[in-house]
């Protein structure tokens, strides 16, 4: 049952891999094929609210101790697609990330080390029983990495106005998206030196291998919708930036590549700054 708050959390966006049901082995294959044909499933506003009340208890609950039977799920041509929430093991990932991104001191206030201990002993025996184990969906805080813009050309853009505010997002086949990120990453090693774009269009690319052919991905812009002001997201057409500016690379016009990716930066910069306003 979805849980009712007009409360948006967080200001997050999405890469997701919705997968056909025949991807699943069974049981999973029937327990999605029967999760699909309810009238309601939660929405990702859902999903951000159960694990943030995971965090208010005393110890907080980093990660849940059940995996979530929930999915997102798409109809694509007539073909049922989910994508799994994976919250544990997606709870796991995050708990890593943190650490690399906070001061200890805010850490430690937040989430203590014991619990930060328990959680890395747990992951560490839910690995060894689950090696291939890998998540639908990705997530990124305040912005939207440049390299997910790779997948998706501005055709397969889509902005609507609903009762719950503005949703944007992009949704392309599994086979274009793989193709978009081959020559995506041609050209750049082509122009570049090796550095994070390409190493994360790799890291991407890989990600996508381990998923059915016939699977559809999706960026969606999540709570961003709600950082930035409805004017600029209706302008915003960043996978058309992308593409831009690695057809220029592959014209050789370093001037109008650059000038396609300082737009972009200068976009995504003004959100990001957004997150320490008052």
């Amino acid at each position: 049952m979805a849980l009712a708050s007009s409360v948006k959390v967080p200001y997050a966006a999405y890469l997701r891999v919705y997968e056909p049901l025949a991807a699943f082995s069974e049981p999973e294959r029937s327990h999605w094929a029967r999760y699909a044909k309810r009238r309601h499933t939660p929405t990702a506003q859902d999903e951000q609210r159960r694990a943030l009340a995971d965090l208010l208890p005393t110890p907080p609950v980093p990660v849940p101790v059940h995996e979530s039977a929930d999915a997102f799920v798409a109809v694509v041509d007539g073909v049922t697609c989910v994508c799994p929430w994976r919250t544990r093991l997606r709870g796991w990932q995050a708990l890593e990330a943190l650490e690399e991104l906070l001061p200890a001191s805010v850490l430690d206030a937040a989430l203590p080390p014991v619990v930060r201990r328990q959680a890395a002993t747990d992951y560490e025996q839910w690995r060894e029983r689950n090696p291939d184990a890998r998540p639908w969906i990705r997530a990124a805080g305040w912005h939207v990495p440049v390299r997910w813009f790779v997948l998706f050309e501005d055709s397969e853009r889509e902005y609507t106005k609903g009762d719950e505010g503005p949703l944007l997002r992009y949704r392309t086949p599994m086979v274009q998206a793989r193709r978009r990120v081959a020559r995506g990453l041609r050209t750049l090693r082509d122009a570049l030196e090796e550095g994070p774009l390409i190493d994360g269009l790799v890291d991407v690319g890989r990600w996508l291998e381990e998923f059915h052919p016939r699977s559809v991905v999706e960026l969606d812009y999540g709570g961003l919708v709600h950082a930035v002001p409805e004017g600029q997201l209706a302008e915003d057409h960043s996978a058309a930036e992308v593409a831009e500016g690695l057809a220029a690379l592959r014209d050789g016009d370093g001037e109008r590549a650059g000038a396609a990716y300082e737009r972009l930066s200068e976009r995504w910069r003004a959100v990001r700054e957004r997150q320490f306003a008052s």
